[in-house]
């Protein structure tokens, strides 16, 4: 029998679903959007931790940290509040993503020139150069983790996540 959520043999998930199933009974509950839901969130959360466990760790930077410099990489210049946004951060936990990576060189923040009260963002050269060197590597994972995927599966998947985040966002 499947302890939780810790196996990845699908037998083992599935042996799970059927566990939540029968631990909610016969409450009115949506099981299809249970078990969609909570395997993307378990998807997100693995990745993440193997993302910070191989690419990430080689430079020492976390996942948030990365997701700041990849949006700062390609486009450019944030105010922060948008930054936060964009990253899917809090603006109190992008204040030290920002602070960590200023100090390792990797961005710069300077006052608007309008409004003093807001924050830019940008990346340094070394934070160009770091994800222009780190950015084909974490691609490389990212083709490994979606290998057993056909590429029609893979635009079909990228459509339903890009559906519930529309969904999302509308509630």
């Amino acid at each position: 029998m499947a302890s939780g959520f810790s196996s990845t043999n699908d037998d083992d998930l599935v042996q799970a679903e059927q566990d939540i199933q029968a631990r909610i009974g016969d409450r009115p509950i949506d099981f299809d959007s249970l078990a969609a839901v909570s395997n993307v969130f378990r998807v997100a959360n693995t990745a993440r931790s193997h993302f910070e466990r191989t690419v990430l760790r080689d430079v020492d930077l976390s996942f948030s940290g990365f997701t700041v410099l990849w949006v700062l990489w390609v486009w450019g210049e944030r105010e922060a509040r948008h930054l936060a946004a964009e990253a899917g951060v809090s603006k109190g936990t992008l204040t030290g993503v920002v602070t960590t990576l200023s100090k390792r060189g990797l961005v710069q923040r300077r006052s608007h020139p309008v409004d003093r009260r807001l924050v830019l963002v940008s990346a340094t050269e070394l934070g160009v150069s770091t994800m222009d060197e780190l950015f084909p590597r974490f691609n490389a994972e990212e083709a490994k983790i979606s290998a057993a995927l056909s590429v029609e599966e893979k635009r079909a998947l990228a459509h339903s996540l890009r559906e519930l985040l529309r969904t999302l966002e509308d509630l």
